[in-house]
């Protein structure tokens, strides 16, 4: 499937609200605008990609960001950070992740990055299927812990 790739500069970006919508759906429309607006007022440390089949008909984004600080299963720093990727459900196996992890990747290297890396819920293992397709390797299981201090 051929894809025409725009970079969100605004939160007004055609489809990107509702692709982020329906990837993470517990998060109100007021919390995702706020997200969005944040990362559009940072676009050396955010960046934000929607995929379009014809403009302005969105099929899938991607949003990634440049982590100094440590992350596990990489060795350098700064790194490429996959926050979130997602292609509607009616245009998967088209190549439209393959060419929007593609798009986060370039933005990455042309920061300086040697490294691309994310994370997945230990449960989710559509997603870690998706990570291996597109060419991560697991590097680590995690399980965090945490205790209320009163």
């Amino acid at each position: 499937m051929s894809v025409f790739i725009a970079r969100c500069a605004a939160v007004d970006q055609p489809g990107w609200l509702e692709l982020r919508q329906a990837l993470w759906p517990n998060c109100s429309r007021e919390e995702h605008l706020a997200e969005m607006a944040s990362f559009c007022k940072n676009p050396r440390r955010y960046a934000q990609f929607v995929a379009y089949s014809q403009f302005p008909q969105a099929v899938g984004f991607v949003e990634v960001s440049l982590r100094p600080d440590y992350v596990n299963g990489t060795e350098s720093s700064p790194v490429a950070f996959l926050e979130g990727i997602f292609v509607a459900p009616e245009d998967r196996q088209k190549g439209v992740g393959r060419t929007l992890a593609q798009e986060a990747e370039q933005w990455g290297k042309s920061l300086g990055c040697q490294e691309f890396a994310s994370d997945a819920l230990f449960e989710n293992e559509p997603s870690h299927a998706v990570h291996r397709a597109l060419g991560f390797q697991e590097t680590e299981r995690v399980v965090f812990f945490r205790k209320t201090l009163t």
